[in-house]
């Protein structure tokens, strides 16, 4: 069972998690707004900002992918696994 310290030391990582999330989310669109300003206020016949705002979109997509669907996925397999060691 746990207690009240395991619980709410979880709780303070998943905040932690997510306010992490939320400030990387909030650099992305920050940097990619002045990369889209510079590109098309300095060669607008070549538009470069898109290759940075893709790359980096992939890894902002497996970052909220890793906190809000991961620990719900997980989660859902090991119940699946103790569901099974049950029979």
């Amino acid at each position: 069972m746990m207690n009240y310290d395991d619980t709410h030391g979880r709780a303070q990582r998943r905040a932690g998690a997510k306010l992490g999330f939320y400030i990387h989310l909030f650099v992305y669109i920050t940097v990619n707004l002045f990369l889209i300003f510079v590109n098309l206020s300095t060669n607008p016949h070549r538009l470069w900002f898109r290759w940075p705002l893709f790359g980096w979109g992939i890894g902002l997509f497996c970052h909220g992918f890793a906190i809000f669907v991961g620990p719900k996925l997980r989660q859902r397999l090991v119940d699946r696994e103790l569901k099974g060691n049950d029979s």
